[in-house]
């Protein structure tokens, strides 16, 4: 079976109330026990205890009067990859890095609150959305959300995985907020993963994150795929791009996937540039089935999926888009206190000129 037709499977059991359909068997569970184990002996050593708080506002540019408007609100929700965890400093983490540069591009400041909790599953999202729309009169203009990992190791059923996310993702887009999803990663990458689990994980968080896509973008999420987003980089360069647990990406590896995000999040607060929301067809980008969207997002790291029409021939349709990969200097990954030099860097780097006024 196609993984489209797994992912609208599961994703039609996450809307109706369906079973826990499962993406392995129970035969080969048993066959990758032995590989669970020695991998776990060599994953999560080394790494802090907990992720540093990033929370604060961020956008000083040179003294310039930001304040109009008020500041753009951005939280991250999710476990933790979104939390920033492997990292020691708070400026490193994916949250300060998209308020960086989303606050650069914007030319407001971003006030950045972070509810994603390390460890979490899909159904921690419904508290972390209560504790985000506990307060009516500053419902965030954007959230990102990056879960699934957990929900993958410890064996989830992929419909209620998508269930949770989906409805986490409908009561914020509810309350008004613009919402973006990194799907899950591809666990396959993780290098002290061996064959046959590194092929089984790989098959399965590709799978989830396909189903992810469509629950999300049917609930009117943006996504993205983190997948293998850092597969290459990862393969060349394992101990830059990954933290001292050998699991959570390094402060070089939370940068790389940020700037894979910030595109998406700027695009929904009507930030980007509007060429780059037509579709590019020299980068085989246009409109798909949602379903057939959702699997080539999933084998692609950066891709994003957008709802594009609400029906088709074959079901509602959504807008791919492979957004050029690019990543942020060493010199833009920086906080508050030096935000003038990280803003400047990264203007550069997305090729964002200041708008006239």
């Amino acid at each position: 079976m196609s993984r489209a037709r797994v992912a609208r499977r599961i994703a039609a059991g996450a809307a109706y109330g369906g079973g826990g359909l499962g993406l392995v068997g129970a035969a080969t569970v048993g066959v990758v026990l032995a590989e669970v184990q020695l991998a776990k002996r060599s994953v999560g050593s080394g790494g802090s205890s907990s992720p540093p708080v990033a929370d604060g506002l961020y956008g000083d540019l040179g003294g310039e009067d930001l304040a109009a408007g008020g500041p753009l609100r951005l939280t991250l929700l999710g476990d933790s990859t979104a939390a920033g965890q492997g990292v020691h400093r708070a400026r490193q983490t994916p949250g300060a890095l998209l308020a960086l540069g989303v606050a650069a591009i914007a030319e407001r400041q971003v006030r950045l609150r972070n509810v994603a909790l390390p460890g979490a599953q899909s159904d921690d999202l419904d508290r972390q959305v209560n504790l985000v729309l506990a307060n009516s009169s500053a419902v965030p203009d954007v959230c990102v959300i990056m879960i699934g990992a957990n929900d993958v190791t410890h064996r989830m059923p992929p419909t209620r995985s998508v269930r949770h996310l989906a409805t986490a993702v409908r009561r914020l887009r509810t309350a008004g907020a613009e919402v973006v999803v990194g799907t899950c990663p591809d666990l396959g990458s993780i290098e002290p993963v061996y064959q046959p689990l590194r092929w089984l994980a790989r098959r399965v968080s590709r799978q989830l994150a396909a189903a992810q896509t469509i629950g999300a973008v049917e609930q009117g999420a943006r996504t993205v795929s983190l997948g293998d987003l850092l597969g290459p980089e990862f393969k060349a360069n394992p101990r830059e791009l990954f933290g001292p647990d050998n699991f959570h990406p390094s402060a070089e590896g939370y940068a790389t996937a940020a700037m894979a995000v910030l595109p998406t999040v700027c695009a929904s607060l009507g930030l980007w540039p509007a060429e780059e929301m037509r579709p590019d067809v020299s980068r085989n980008e246009g409109f798909l089935p949602v379903a057939r969207a959702a699997a080539e997002a999933a084998s692609e790291g950066g891709t994003e999926v957008t709802a594009a029409m609400p029906t088709g021939p074959r079901g509602p349709w959504a807008l791919l888009k492979r957004r050029r990969r690019q990543r942020i200097p060493a010199d833009a990954a920086v906080g508050v206190a030096d935000a003038p030099v990280g803003e400047q860097a990264l203007r550069k780097e997305v090729g964002v000129t200041r708008r006239k006024r």
